[in-house]
């Protein structure tokens, strides 16, 4: 337990950072999967849509820091791969 002010404002400012970043990254995953969920259906204007959010979601969150940007590019291939091959 921090005993100085400044490191229990940076402990209480990294719980609060952490915070935000699980719920984000919660968002992503949660995206992705209605993405996936949508191609599995066989559903295309859904599948289109999803694809939409969940490409701007991924970008994000690369921006944000959350996930690497070779990641964010990798998600969005492999997503463009299966809407594509659903057309």
């Amino acid at each position: 337990m921090p005993n100085i002010k400044s490191a229990k404002k940076r402990d209480a400012k990294s719980k609060e950072l952490r915070a935000k970043n699980r719920a984000e990254k919660t968002k992503l995953k949660t995206v992705l999967k209605k993405f996936d969920a949508a191609v599995a259906e066989g559903n295309k204007e859904a599948a289109v849509e999803s694809y939409k959010t969940a490409v701007k979601t991924v970008d994000r969150a690369s921006t944000k820091g959350l996930i690497h940007s070779n990641n964010a590019a990798h998600k969005k291939s492999s997503m463009a791969k299966k809407l594509n091959e659903l057309a």
